[in-house]
C-alpha cells in the first residue's frame, strides 16, 4: 500500500510538471495559429499535433532533438540573413527542414540508431491531433462550456494528449520497429524539429506576417495555459497510475 502511494505521488508530481510544460507550449501555440487564421478546430488539431510531436521528439530521443534545434536554428537565420525579412514562412521552414534532414543523415551515419525516435514522434503525432479533435468535439457538442479559456483548454488537452499517448505508443512503437527502416528514425526527427524551430523563429521575425508585433498578445495567456496543464497532467497521471496502465519505457529493449 505504501509503495503505491508512493507511486502516485511521485507520477503526480512528474506528469503535473510535464503537463505544465505542455499546457504552456500548446496556449502559445494555439494563439499563434489562430492569429495565423485558422478556424478554431484547426487550430485545436494542428496545435495538439505540432505540440505534442516536439515534446514527444524531446522525449524520445534528446540528442537527436537538440542537433534539429540547431539546425532549424541555423537554418532560419541563415535564410534571414541571405534573403531578409521578405522571405515567405514555408521558404524558411523548407531550409530549416533539409537542413535537419542533412544533419541528422549524418548524426546517422555516426552514431547509427533504431526507429525508436520516429515511433515516439508519430505516437505523439496521432495523440495530438486525436486530442484536438476529441476536443473540438466537446466543444461542438456543448459538453465544455463556452467560451473556454486557456485554463480549461490546455488541461483537457494534456489529459487527452496523455492519456491516448500512452495507449497507442506500444501499438505504434512495434509498427515502427518492425516496418521501418533502422537509419529512418534520426533524419526524419531531426528534420521535423529543425522545420518546427524555423517556423518559430520565421513567425517571430515577422517574415512575410503580421504576427511579429503581437507577441504580448498572443503569449499572455501562456501563464494560465501553464497552471491548467500541470492540473490536468496531474489528474491524469494519477489515474493512469492508479488503473495500471503502464508508464514505463519497456518496448524499445524488449525488441
Amino acid at each position: 500500500m505504501k509503495n503505491k502511494i508512493a507511486n502516485v505521488s511521485v507520477t503526480t508530481i512528474v506528469w503535473a510538471l510535464a503537463g505544465g510544460i505542455f499546457g504552456a507550449i500548446y496556449t502559445g501555440l494555439y494563439q499563434v495559429l489562430l492569429a495565423l487564421g485558422l478556424d478554431g478546430w484547426q487550430a485545436l488539431v494542428v496545435g495538439g499535433a505540432i505540440a505534442a510531436m516536439t515534446t514527444a521528439a524531446f522525449y524520445g530521443s534528446m540528442p537527436v532533438a537538440l542537433i534539429g534545434a540547431m539546425a532549424g536554428m541555423l537554418g532560419s537565420i541563415g535564410a534571414l540573413m541571405v534573403v531578409g525579412t521578405s522571405v515567405d514562412l514555408p521558404v524558411i521552414i523548407g531550409v530549416c527542414a533539409v537542413t535537419g534532414l542533412v544533419v541528422g543523415l549524418f548524426h546517422s551515419w555516426v552514431l547509427p540508431s533504431n526507429a525508436g525516435p520516429l515511433g515516439v514522434i508519430l505516437t505523439g503525432l496521432a495523440a495530438g491531433s486525436g486530442a484536438g479533435a476529441l476536443m473540438a468535439w466537446f466543444l461542438t457538442l456543448g459538453l465544455i462550456a463556452r467560451p473556454a479559456g486557456p485554463f480549461v483548454i490546455a488541461a483537457g488537452i494534456v489529459a487527452l494528449v496523455g492519456s491516448l499517448f500512452q495507449l497507442t505508443r506500444p501499438h505504434i512503437l512495434r509498427a515502427c520497429f518492425a516496418w521501418m527502416p533502422r537509419a529512418a528514425g534520426t533524419p526524419m526527427v531531426a528534420a521535423l524539429i529543425a522545420a518546427v524551430v524555423g517556423a518559430a523563429v520565421g513567425i517571430m521575425s515577422g517574415s512575410g506576417l503580421s504576427i511579429a508585433g503581437e507577441a504580448y498578445h498572443l503569449f499572455g495567456e501562456v501563464p494560465t495555459g501553464f497552471v491548467g496543464g500541470m492540473v490536468g497532467g496531474a489528474i491524469t497521471g494519477a489515474l493512469l497510475e492508479l488503473l495500471g496502465v503502464p508508464l514505463e519505457d519497456e518496448i524499445e529493449h524488449n525488441l
